[in-house]
This record gives C-alpha cells, sequence and structure tokens, in this order.
C-alpha cells in the first residue's frame, strides 16, 4: 500500500505557479497553448512542469479543475454572507463573469477532457453541489420555486453566459428576468 506524502512547500508554490501559468497560456493560445512556454512563465524548467503534470492533457485538467473548484466554493462564501436570493443572483452572476472572462476556454478545456475521467465526474459533482448550496437556503426561504433543480441552475447559468456573449450590454436585464422566473408564482 502506498501513501502519498504531503507536497513540500516548494513543490506546492510550483504546482500552483505552473497552473496559473498555463490558464493565462490558454486563455491568449487556447487549449493547444506550447508547454515550454507555459514552463517559462511559471519561471520552471520543463523537468519541473512534467513532474507535476505527465503531459497537456494533465494539465489542461488540473487549470480546469482548479476553476471549477474556485466557482463552487464561491457558492458557499456567498450562501454564508448573502441573502438567499442574492446569494443566486450573485452566483449566476459569477459563472457568467467565470465564462465570460475565459471567453470559450472553458468550453475548450471541458472539450479536451475525458467524460469519463475523475475530473469531469468530480467537477460536474462541484457544479451541482454548489447550485445546491444556493439554491436550497433560497427555497427554504420560500424566495425560489420549490420545483428547481441544481441543474437547471446551471443551465440558466449557462444559458446566461451565451447571451452575454452575443450581447454584454443586455445582461444584467437579462439576469434580472432570469431571477425573476425564479421567484414562485
Amino acid at each position: 500500500m502506498t501513501t502519498s506524502r504531503p507536497m513540500r512547500a516548494d513543490a506546492r508554490r510550483n504546482h500552483e505557479r505552473i497552473v496559473t501559468a498555463a490558464r493565462e497560456a490558454f486563455t491568449e493560445h487556447g487549449p493547444g497553448a506550447p508547454l515550454d512556454d507555459i514552463a517559462r512563465r511559471a519561471e520552471v524548467g520543463p523537468g519541473t512542469l512534467y513532474r507535476h503534470f505527465t503531459g497537456r492533457e494533465a494539465l489542461i485538467e488540473a487549470v480546469y479543475r482548479a476553476d471549477v473548484e474556485r466557482l463552487s466554493s464561491r457558492a458557499a462564501e456567498l450562501a454564508a454572507e448573502l441573502a438567499p436570493l442574492d446569494a443566486v443572483t450573485s452566483w449566476l452572476r459569477e459563472q457568467v463573469a467565470y465564462a465570460a472572462h475565459n471567453r470559450g476556454l472553458g468550453a475548450a478545456l471541458k472539450a479536451a477532457i475525458d467524460q469519463d475521467s475523475d475530473t469531469y465526474a468530480l467537477c460536474k459533482r462541484l457544479m451541482r453541489d454548489a447550485a445546491a448550496t444556493v439554491l436550497a437556503p433560497a427555497q427554504s426561504a420560500g424566495v425560489v420555486r420549490d420545483d428547481l433543480e441544481p441543474r437547471d441552475l446551471l443551465l440558466l447559468g449557462h444559458g446566461l453566459a451565451v447571451a452575454a456573449e452575443a450581447a454584454p450590454d443586455s445582461f444584467e436585464r437579462l439576469l434580472s428576468v432570469t431571477v425573476a422566473g425564479l421567484r414562485p408564482a
């Protein structure tokens, strides 16, 4: 039985720098960004990059996973800080902001990940759990419809992101209309 040792502080810093550099490079050049460029941006050698990531696919998965983990953790923060309907609204806004900031990168990264992979399954679960985290309190407070499911909130966020990309000036109005539609009849 092998036990994994905790990552040393310098190795953890290198790992984080590589993921950050990869996110930047993927945003600029797509998932095909040169790995040497990513290593250079992270200020590590190619050997260090390959010690942390077996190849491009592993790096793409790490970026996607980190982004989804960050977005999903925001749901708990918003649910703790805001009134239930405000938490739902803010989380939808952050979903759309993430998608807009990445301008298609999220879709490209998602497409590059094997849909049978552990990362894909984890990210799907994290996002559904995050949606449930903001949705359940809003339903308990009676400020959103009882028949909504976490998946509905994710689909609405996706739809808003597509609409915001096509017509950025109408986003706030569309978000307002969407939130009004979430309320009980």
